[in-house]
């Protein structure tokens, strides 16, 4: 039910969406409901001035009504799917309603059986508990350190998943301080109905407090921080880190973070390289100074 009592743009849109759903599927359940208990009364064994007619097998004015309401139905959610598809891609930027509001930058990695959330304009992270500034909105980038998962925080909106080795992109918005439960919503193992975390949405003064409260914290998220935190656990309490290696996220998403073998997309540059002739070498060299 949180999914219906919605606290940000993206959250109440699919409200509506789903409202708008079932009420078009309403449509031929609720005549069907009503009609067969009045065919039920009507045609009981009791009445006799009803209409008995053993040989009936087709009529097409039915046949109509029977084929058109559904196509037409059909017709209409086609439609609502089609445009709230790219209403509500995830990719797309929420409009801020606080003045001058920057968009937070949030970078999210799920492991066993936890969530971090790495805040690079800050330097700071957090595990299982997610800031947000009420009225701003918030860019996330998503990636996984295992398996593949799924981030929702029902009460926001649009679930989406992390894979590993790719990264995908969500825009949400909090209106309204409060906590809001945020989940796993991909069985991901052992751990996984201990994997949630909470988002708190508070004002902006709020949110700087949490900023410089996070900052206190002696725990670092270099490499070797990170290499003790994706270790597997179950349950774990929120916690915090003062300082985070900038480069944390791309070496997961790159899956290089514990040093033992070359980043992803360094690797394909090498190939790449190997793969030009001496002249093209010399024309992407240019053309990389020049940016």
């Amino acid at each position: 039910m949180a999914v219906m009592d919605p606290k940000g743009p993206v959250g109440a849109s699919e409200k509506d969406l789903i409202l708008l759903a079932v009420a078009l599927m309403l449509i031929p359940v609720i005549p069907v409901i009503v009609m067969t208990v009045a065919f039920a009364w009507k045609y009981r064994a009791s009445n006799t001035k009803a209409t008995y007619a053993p040989d009936f097998e087709h009529s097409n004015r039915i046949e109509a009504v029977v084929w058109a309401i559904p196509c037409l139905i059909i017709l209409a959610l086609g439609a609502v799917t089609w445009v709230s598809t790219h209403t509500l891609d995830p990719g797309k930027a929420v409009a801020a309603t606080a003045a001058n509001a920057k968009p937070v930058e949030v970078e999210v990695v799920s492991l066993d059986w936890k969530w971090l959330f790495i805040y690079p304009d800050y330097g700071v992270a957090s595990v299982n508990e997610l800031a947000l500034p009420v009225g701003t909105p918030v860019h996330f980038k998503l990636t996984s350190a295992s398996v593949m998962n799924a981030f929702f925080i029902p009460q926001l909106g649009s679930q989406i998943y992390t894979m590993t080795g790719m990264e995908t992109q969500l825009n949400l918005r909090a209106d309204a301080a409060g906590d809001y439960e945020g989940m796993s919503t991909n069985y991901s193992g052992e751990g996984f109905a201990g994997m949630k975390f909470t988002a708190r949405a508070m004002d902006q003064a709020g949110f700087d407090a949490w900023i410089a409260k996070a900052r206190t914290s002696a725990n670092s998220l270099d490499l070797a921080g990170y290499a003790q935190l994706s270790k597997r656990s179950q349950d774990l309490p929120a916690s915090y880190y003062g300082s985070v290696d900038p480069t944390l996220f791309h070496r997961v998403l790159n899956k290089c973070a514990d040093g033992s073998a070359p980043c992803t997309d360094d690797g394909m540059k090498m190939a790449m390289v190997k793969s030009m002739s001496a002249e093209q070498c010399k024309k992407a060299t240019k053309t990389e100074r020049k940016s």
